[in-house]
């Protein structure tokens, strides 16, 4: 029981780790924040990893809802899961910022930056969120949706973690430096989407019968 919630706990943080990305989020982060008090920049680091695991801890809970109540199939889900993941991917690879501009230009004028741009879309975008509702539809019992939520509460503490202490890494790292850590993190999950969407469509063709 306790190896099986530890499973889930870990399978969880592992598969959120490189999807909502901490140490990506820390120079957008430090953008926002720079001319501000330190200790307005603890609370908003505070506030975001919070914020981080509220949204994560919902849709894992409402995730079998949401799918049964819009009739999704867990590997339509995938396969979605999948394109989100692998979009997100390619803008680390391509080193396209995970901001707009306008987004970056409407965060710049918040006093709060914790749940918009900071936890939502950055941190716990639609990528983790397909991921945290494809585990919650896999989960069978109450010890595995524990793990699951241990494995959020893990993802918050990091990225508290990397909000705090991510300054003298990235300047340590430079913006070369971050550049080709993101490239290396975007082509892993990349690799992560693929398998997402080829477990989804081969599941989908065995459900529908194609396959036996």
């Amino acid at each position: 029981m306790m190896q099986g919630l530890l499973a889930y706990a870990v399978g969880t943080f592992l598969a959120l780790l490189p999807i909502a990305n901490p140490i990506g989020a820390v120079p957008v982060f430090y953008s926002l924040t720079g001319g501000d008090p330190p200790d307005y920049r603890l609370q908003q680091a505070r506030m975001t990893a919070i914020n981080v695991l509220w949204v994560l801890a919902l849709f894992l809970i409402a995730g079998k809802v949401i799918l049964s109540f819009f009739g999704i199939s867990l590997a339509v889900l995938r396969v979605a899961g999948g394109l989100l993941v692998g979009h997100t991917a390619w803008e680390m690879v391509t080193a396209r910022p995970r901001l707009t501009v306008p987004e970056n230009e409407e965060a710049a004028d918040k006093d709060d930056i914790s749940f918009t741009p900071m936890a939502v879309p950055m941190l716990s975008g639609p990528g983790a969120i397909g991921v945290v509702i494809g585990l919650a539809a896999k989960a069978t019992g109450v010890f595995d949706y524990i793990g699951c939520l241990v494995g959020i509460v893990l993802l918050s503490a990091v990225t508290y973690l990397s909000l705090v202490v991510g300054e003298p890494l990235i300047k340590a790292l430079g913006k070369t430096g971050v550049g080709a850590l993101n490239r290396v993190l975007g082509f892993l999950i990349l690799a992560i989407a693929v398998q997402f969407v080829a477990d989804g469509t081969l599941q989908f063709v065995h459900e529908s019968g194609l396959i036996k």
